[in-house]
C-alpha cells in the first residue's frame, strides 16, 4: 500500500518539488532564495507533531513554547496538531498523516518525523533542502546557536546526499535506568549498575529472587518500539541490520541472532516479563521492575513514578562483553514541506525558535529528552543546576561521544520491512521462535521489497 501511494506522490509532486534524492543542492548557495518576511506580512503556518499528540507533559511543553513564540512574531499564526489517525501512538500516524494531507494538497508546512523515516521523507514525502532554500549559512548559523552549538554527531543526522533537509530535534540514546531500592533490597551495590549484559542477567536474577519483582525489560523488542533501539544492541554487538551500501538486509546475521538468543534467554529464565512497550514503562515506572532500557523520552513518566516512593538512577547501556557500545539515537528532525516561499520563511523561523537555546531549556526540563546544544548543561543561565538536581541525564550525554545515527530501511516498502524484522525479534524473544531460522525467514521476505538497485 505504501509502495503504491509513494509511486502516486513521487508523480504528481515531481513537476513542483523542490530536492531530494539525487539532487544537487549540495551546490546551494550561501544566502538561500527564500525572502525574509515583512514585519507586517501575515502568514498562518500548520505545524505537525506527533510529541503534540501525547498528553501530559509533552502537549502542555508544546503549548507553553508555541504561546513564547506567537508572542514574539506576532505575524505569523501557527496551528499546531498532531497525526491523523487512531493509533494509541500517535507516532506511528504520522506518516500516514503526511501522505493523505500530501495528495488532498494541504501537507502541513513543519512536520517532526522520525530518522527511520528519513528515506522516505526526502525521497518521496519531498522535504526541501533547507541550505537550497536559506542559504548554508543560514543552516550552519542556527547549529551554532547563539551561545550554545549542537553536539557534533547530532547536527548531520537529517542529511542526505549532502544537503540539510530536516534540523533534528528530540531524541535519546539508550539508557540504562535502574530502581536502587530494589538493588539494595536484592543485596546490590545500586552504586555499581551492570555494565554488561551479562551482568544485567545476574542482577535480574537476584531482584527477582529476593523480592519477587521482575529483574529487567529491554523496551527495544516489540514493533510498537520501532528499531532505534535494536539497532543500536546490534552495533554493539558488532553489527548491522543494514549493509553500509544499502543494498543488503543483515540482520540474520551471528550478531542479531546473539541479541536476540540474550533477550529470549532473560525472558525464557523469569528474569525479564513478557509485556508489550507500554506494560513494559508503565511497570517500571510503578516500581515493579529493577531495570529498564529506554529512551529519555519516558523520563519524566520515571520519575514522577519513583517521587517519595523509590530511588530511580540512569547508567551508560550496558555491553556484549569487552565490545565497545555502540548507541543509536531515536527520536525525530523538523522538515518543511511547504511549497510557499513564505510559509516556508515561517516555517523556518519556527524551526530556528524551536531548536533555539530557550526552547531545549523547556524541553529538556519538561521532558526529559536530551539537549542537543549540549553546552547548556554548564551554563548557569541554562541547565547547570537542573542538571545538578538531575544527574539522570549524565549518561544520556556522554553517549553522544560514540552514537551514531539510526538508519531508515531503503525504498517505498521501508515500513513493512522493518515491521518485518522486529515482528520476527519479537517472535524470537517472547514467543521462543528459533532465533536464526526466525530471522532469516523474515530477512528472505524483506529482501524482496528493497529497491531495485
Amino acid at each position: 500500500m505504501i509502495s503504491a501511494l509513494g509511486i502516486a506522490l513521487a508523480t504528481t509532486l515531481a513537476a513542483t518539488a523542490c530536492g531530494g534524492l539525487g539532487s544537487t543542492t549540495t551546490e546551494a548557495s550561501s544566502v538561500g532564495r527564500v525572502p525574509e518576511l515583512a514585519p507586517d506580512q501575515q502568514v498562518s503556518i500548520v505545524f505537525e507533531s506527533y510529541n503534540y499528540g501525547l498528553a501530559g507533559a509533552w502537549t502542555d511543553t508544546f503549548d507553553a513554547l508555541l504561546a513564547e513564540f506567537r508572542a514574539a512574531h506576532p505575524n505569523i499564526t501557527v496551528t499546531a496538531q498532531k497525526p491523523q489517525g487512531n493509533s494509541p501512538n500517535p507516532a506511528t500516524d504520522t506518516i500516514s498523516s503526511i501522505q493523505n494531507q500530501l495528495v488532498a494538497g494541504a501537507p502541513p508546512d513543519v512536520a517532526q518525523l522520525g530518522f527511520s523515516d528519513l528515506d522516505f521523507t526526502v525521497g518521496e514525502l519531498r522535504a526541501k533542502p533547507l541550505d537550497a532554500l536559506f542559504g548554508k549559512d543560514a543552516v550552519q548559523r542556527n547549529f551554532d546557536g547563539a551561545e550554545h552549538g549542537y553536539a557534533p554527531r547530532a547536527r548531520t543526522l537529517a542529511d542526505w546526499n549532502g544537503s540539510t533537509y530536516g534540523v533534528p530535534f528530540v531524541f535519546s540514546t539508550p539508557v540504562l535506568y535502574y530502581n536502587a531500592t530494589l538493588f539494595a533490597q536484592a543485596g546490590l551495590d545500586p552504586n555499581r549498575p551492570p555494565a554488561t549484559w551479562q551482568q544485567v542477567a545476574e542482577a535480574a536474577a537476584a531482584i527477582t529472587a529476593a523480592t519477587g519483582k521482575d529483574g529487567v525489560y529491554i523496551d527495544c523488542l516489540t514493533k510498537p518500539a520501532k528499531d532505534w533501539c535494536f539497532q543500536s544492541l546490534v552495533r554493539s554487538n558488532g553489527g548491522r541490520v543494514l549493509s553500509e551500501d544499502r543494498r543488503t538486509l543483515t540482520y540474520a546475521e551471528d550478531a542479531a541472532v546473539e541479541v536476540t538468543r540474550m533477550a529470549q534467554d532473560l525472558v525464557r529464565t523469569g528474569a525479564m516479563p513478557a509485556l508489550n512497550q507500554k506494560q513494559g514503562y508503565e511497570a517500571f515506572g510503578r516500581g515493579e521492575i529493577g531495570m529498564i532500557l529506554e529512551t529519555s523520552a519516558i523520563q519524566g513518566q520515571f520519575v514522577k513514578g519513583a517521587q517519595d516512593r523509590w530511588d530511580l538512577r540512569s547508567a551508560p547501556m550496558p555491553s556484549f562483553g569487552g565490545k565497545p557500545t555502540v548507541p543509536t539515537n531515536s527520536g525525530a528532525s523538523l522538515y518543511i514541506l511547504s511549497e510557499d516561499p513564505a510559509e516556508q520563511r515561517a516555517a523556518w523561523q519556527l524551526i530556528e525558535f524551536l531548536t533555539s537555546e530557550r526552547a531545549y531549556v523547556r524541553i529538556a526540563q519538561g521532558i526529559g529528552y536530551l539537549p542537543l546544544r549540549t553546552g547548556l548543561l554548564d551554563d548557569e543561565d541554562g541547565l547547570r543546576d537542573w542538571a545538578r538536581r538531575n544527574p539522570l541525564l549524565a549518561p544520556n550525554v556522554a553517549q553522544l561521544a560514540t552514537m551514531e545515527p539510526w538508519i531508515s530501511m531503503p525504498g517505498n516498502n521501508y515500513l513493512q520491512i522493518r515491521d518485518g524484522m522486529m515482528d520476527a525479534v519479537e517472535a524470537v524473544v517472547f514467543q521462543g521462535a528459533d532465533p536464526k531460522s526466525t530471522l532469516s525467514a523474515a530477512q528472505e521476505q524483506g529482501s524482496k521489497l528493497l529497491p531495485v538497485a
